[in-house]
């Protein structure tokens, strides 16, 4: 019998697969959509980067794969990064980072050459913004002047965040997913350990425990789907913690049997009759990340 993480990845990619004209931007599906079209291709090729770096990389994103590798040499597709303008450099820059092997790079290097020194300074930048510029930058072998991640760890969301009182979340949504996106970088999306030391560790862990209780209770599924990520990425087995056990759990029940998770969270949730792409709008992303989270924590951990 599959585990819970199993099934949760296999319905996922199973929509996500069946629903690849909507991240493809220059599709029918796509070309009307409220959401971000470029955002929803980064995604995608985020999914596609960190799964193609497991043991055993899912053949259910064979299809997924060959559309990023597509659109990664398209030269109109970097244009669409201007759509939100505040938005366009980084956009670049992942792109530039997730870059698939063996492509041709020509347009790659095109984006590359048009980022900015502003883009990759640290000045005026927080920690937790350093943190994903060297995280990306790297990975796109681009210079930079960000700090060591050592320096910047005790400044991070990570450790620098403290949770609010008991009857209240504990911290608001923003920072929670400061705390998991900073995780994420740090850690390699469960590449590398984040290099805490003990300390460190038991706040962090206390942290993550105090939002994935108060995320289940409220059905927070993207947040909860980034949260057992990020229990992983600290060295823990999710499953093997009641938190992260029980996020799961919840995640497996919110999942329709069709594999989306249809919404954020319960409030937030599509209804089952909305229109293709409000409902792809809306459930995407929470769709991507519990599939992200499912193959990496159920893959053995990279030594």
């Amino acid at each position: 019998m599959s585990s819970p993480l199993e099934r949760l990845a296999a319905g996922a990619l199973a929509w996500l697969d069946g629903h690849l004209d909507h991240f493809d931007p220059f599709s029918a599906s796509a070309r009307t959509a409220a959401y971000g079209k470029a955002k929803a291709a980064l995604e995608l090729g985020l999914l596609c980067h960190c799964a193609g770096r497991l043991p055993e990389p899912p053949e259910a994103l064979d299809a997924a794969g060959a559309l990023v590798r597509k659109l990664w040499q398209d030269p109109d597709f970097p244009a669409l990064f201007d759509e939100v303008p505040s938005y366009a450099a980084t956009y670049g820059l992942v792109y530039a980072a997730l870059a698939p092997e063996g492509i041709d790079r020509t347009q790659v290097r095109a984006v590359l050459g048009r980022l900015g020194p502003a883009l990759l300074s640290p000045q005026g930048k927080t920690p937790y913004q350093r943190i994903e510029l060297r995280h990306y930058a790297d990975k796109a072998g681009v210079a930079h002047g960000v700090e060591p991640y050592a320096e910047l760890l005790p400044h991070s969301p990570l450790l620098a965040f403290r949770a609010g009182p008991a009857d209240g979340p504990p911290l608001p949504l923003p920072q929670a997913y400061g705390v998991t996106h900073a995780a994420f970088y740090l850690g390699d999306f469960g590449r590398t350990a984040p290099g805490l030391d003990a300390a460190g560790l038991a706040h962090a862990h206390d942290l993550v425990e105090r939002m994935l209780r108060h995320g289940v209770a409220h059905e927070e599924w993207d947040l909860i789907a980034e949260l057992v990520l990020t229990q992983f990425i600290l060295g823990r087995d999710p499953l093997r913690t009641p938190s992260g056990a029980a996020a799961v759990a919840c995640l497996v029940r919110a999942q329709r049997p069709d594999g989306a998770l249809p919404g954020r969270s319960a409030e937030l949730a599509a209804q089952p009759a909305a229109p293709g792409a409000e409902f792809f709008g809306r459930a995407y992303h929470t769709t991507l990340v519990t599939a992200l989270m499912a193959l990496v924590v159920a893959a053995p951990r990279p030594s």
